[in-house]
């Protein structure tokens, strides 16, 4: 999604916690993100994030929101529940008319065991979800 993403995460505790994790993942992408606009001279784009990182101790640009979101997945009818639901949310948007068509989403590797994009552990799922879709 352009403005979010939404994933299924397995939390082995030798990696730290849900809250670690996020930290870590959010800190790594937007150095990224930043160093890619500051490379090819986005500057209004890269003073939007600084004027939102306006009054924040020790942050000079702010690309994420503070919080995050999460749910602990409890059964297999919960995890297959959050994870269509995340497959359906770019069909929602009007992004594409399959879920399988949304470039960086995960109904791609467990449809056609596609991990060119991203690399997904699809042994929690199984089966084709996405054939008739």
């Amino acid at each position: 999604m352009p403005t979010h993403f939404r994933w299924i995460v397995q939390v082995i505790n030798q990696f730290g916690n849900i809250s670690e994790i996020m930290r870590d993942i959010k800190k790594f992408t937007a150095w990224q993100i930043f160093d890619k606009l500051d490379s090819i001279k986005h500057n209004t784009i890269l003073t939007s994030f600084e004027e939102a990182a306006a009054g924040i101790k020790d942050q000079e640009r702010k690309l994420w929101m503070k919080r995050f979101d999460d749910e602990v997945i409890r059964d297999q009818k919960m995890f297959w529940t959050k994870l269509n639901y995340i497959h359906k949310n770019p069909v929602k948007a009007g992004l594409v008319l399959k879920a399988v068509d949304y470039k960086y989403s995960s109904a791609r590797n467990y449809a056609f065991n596609d991990h060119s994009i991203l690399e997904v552990n699809t042994e929690l799922g199984g089966i084709d979800l996405y054939s008739n879709n």
